[in-house]
Order: structure tokens, then sequence, then C-alpha cells
């Protein structure tokens, strides 16, 4: 890859409004529309109120069960590690990076999330 087409794909990340603060439910998840350059994306936004970091974007879209689920997951700690449980088959996702803890070879695109106001703000 060039430069120019590295620097390009880069550029393609903007951040952009996703929804408000009164839209999130308080340790729980919600599924939101985002646009990516690859096109629209469903995205599971976790709120985690008190946390050292407080929100976290996942995809929506649960590998195992081949559903838009994620949201729906249970928010929890295993091990020292935020998780969802996927509501269908149970695996769990860290909520940091989107990791699997059962399937090392399975991990869900994370995205960055941020309060700015009272909107909360996506890289995509």
């Amino acid at each position: 890859m060039s430069n120019a087409t590295a620097a390009a794909k880069t550029m393609t990340q903007t951040w952009q409004t996703l929804c408000t603060h009164a839209d999130l439910v308080p340790f729980s998840g919600v599924a939101a529309w985002v646009e990516t350059a690859e096109g629209p994306a469903q995205v599971a936004l976790f709120y985690l109120p008190g946390h050292e970091q407080e929100l976290y974007a996942l995809d929506h879209h649960d590998p195992f069960s081949n559903a838009n689920v994620i949201a729906r997951g249970i928010v929890g700690d295993l091990k020292g590690q935020l998780v969802v449980a996927s509501p269908i088959y149970k695996q769990h996702f860290r909520l940091e990076d989107g990791q699997c803890l059962e399937d090392d070879s399975v991990a869900l695109r994370s995205w960055k999330v941020s309060f700015k106001g009272d909107e909360v703000w996506i890289e995509a």
C-alpha cells in the first residue's frame, strides 16, 4: 500500500455524532447505525457510568449466531475484564477490544467513542 493510499484510508475515519446521552441505558447496550468507509454498520454501544472508561462500541453482529444481537447481551465482569455476553450462545466479548474470551480467533470490531457535551461521538 502506498503512502497516499494509507493516508487516504486513514482520512476516511472521521468523528461523527451517534446519539445523545439520553439514548443510553446505564450498564446496558443500545444498537445504532454508523457510517463507515465500507458503508453503514450496526454498532452496539455500552454505557458504564462511574467506570474509568464509560463508553464502549463494538460490532452489533454476533459471528457465532450470525445475528445482530450484541447490544442485547448482558454486561458484566469476567476475571477482572469488562465483557458483554452474547444473548444467543453466551460467548463473552471484551468491551475494551472486542476479543472473544472463549475463542482467540474471533474478535468483534471496536470503535473509539466519547462524550462531547450531551452527544455521543464515534470515530468510524
